[in-house]
């Protein structure tokens, strides 16, 4: 009884037909759906003596394939027939294109290079995929430095514990294209190296697996603390607006000594006190500190003649502070209307 249904939906199928999508949904409806001919048909297997499975099995899945294809064919046929059908007016005027806008992210990037481009600072590039001489050994991590393990960085390969040219990583910073330009340059050097970086965090609100990060080199002879300051400074004006203040307190890194943190006054609340900086008046945007004399020789630079500083800031803080974005995330989801509310931002 079963194989007769069978080669009867199969005539049926064969020779349907449709004059547009809406019967051709309808067709789908009568023979596929929940409670269509053949997913009836698919119920009624379980019936089916042992012997007989295999056969009524195959000619169900064949029957159900045809008639899918056959489906697809007349929707196919109907697209055709309907666009067919529109005549183009050649002299209308034209549909309006949707233009799209900058990323939140790349409007903050190119405000930054620009600062520091009208300062005197190049672009310098490298690659994402680092070896561990670039990213750690030559910006003088120590060997058990927890940055070099897996839980904070992400190996690509690790072929060579003793040798940190077989080491590949996704780089955690962009100090690794500071390390790349010391290699093949000699001072003055004054550098900026935008880009990507990676780490093994998790992802929250305020914290990615990936960002981007904004670094900067200057080495030259006798470079100081004040130079630093200074350059700190004008950035800080420039990006949040001249009435801005900034502090140093000192901090450790292990290619800066000495390292300081940099704060800014709140550019919410003027430096009173608010729920953004948390009522201290200050908020933190970036590290900085002079190069370490051990960075400058493991890249071949003579450190008794050369001293220099460096700096890094993250992408997203800058725009998190100067956009107030409650969620690091919304930078990466490809929200629309979230990405539509910087359309004018520059």
């Amino acid at each position: 009884m079963i194989l007769e249904k069978i080669e009867a939906l199969k005539v049926e199928v064969a020779n349907m037909t449709a004059k547009n999508a809406s019967e051709a949904d309808e067709l789908y409806v009568k023979h596929l759906s929940k409670k269509g001919d053949i997913t009836l048909l698919m119920q009624d297997f379980r019936n089916v003596p042992a012997d007989q499975k295999k056969e009524v099995g195959m000619k169900i899945n064949e029957l159900k394939q045809m008639c899918i294809a056959r489906i697809n064919e007349l929707k196919e046929q109907t697209e055709v027939q309907e666009s067919g059908d529109e005549a183009i007016d050649l002299t209308r005027t034209a549909y309006p294109i949707e233009l799209g806008s900058r990323h939140p992210l790349t409007i903050v990037k190119n405000e930054i290079i620009d600062i520091f481009q009208r300062m005197g600072f190049t672009l310098a590039d490298g690659p994402e995929v680092e070896d561990d001489l670039h990213v750690f050994t030559k910006m003088n991590f120590a060997a058990d430095h927890p940055a070099r393990d897996m839980q904070d960085t992400f190996f690509v390969e690790q072929s060579k514990l003793n040798d940190v040219t077989k080491n590949i990583l996704l780089r955690s910073h962009t100090s690794s294209v500071q390390a790349r330009v010391m290699d093949a340059s000699q001072p003055p050097i004054r550098v900026i190296c935008p880009g990507r970086v990676f780490r093994n965090e998790a992802i929250t609100a305020r914290a990615h697996c990936f960002f981007h990060q904004i670094e900067g080199l200057y080495i030259d002879k006798n470079v100081s603390f004040t130079d630093l300051k200074q350059v700190m400074l004008t950035f800080a004006r420039e990006m949040f607006g001249p009435e801005t203040s900034i502090r140093l307190r000192p901090s450790y890194f292990p290619f800066t000594e000495p390292s300081a943190e940099m704060d800014i006054s709140c550019h919410i609340c003027g430096g009173k006190g608010c729920g953004f900086c948390k009522h201290t008046g200050w908020v933190e945007i970036l590290g900085c500190g002079m190069v370490d004399p051990n960075v400058l020789e493991l890249c071949g630079i003579d450190s008794t003649k050369y001293s220099g500083y460096a700096f890094g800031l993250g992408v997203e803080r800058i725009t998190n502070l100067k956009y107030q974005v409650s969620d690091l995330r919304m930078f990466s989801e490809n929200y629309t209307p979230f990405l539509k509310e910087f359309e004018n931002a520059y």
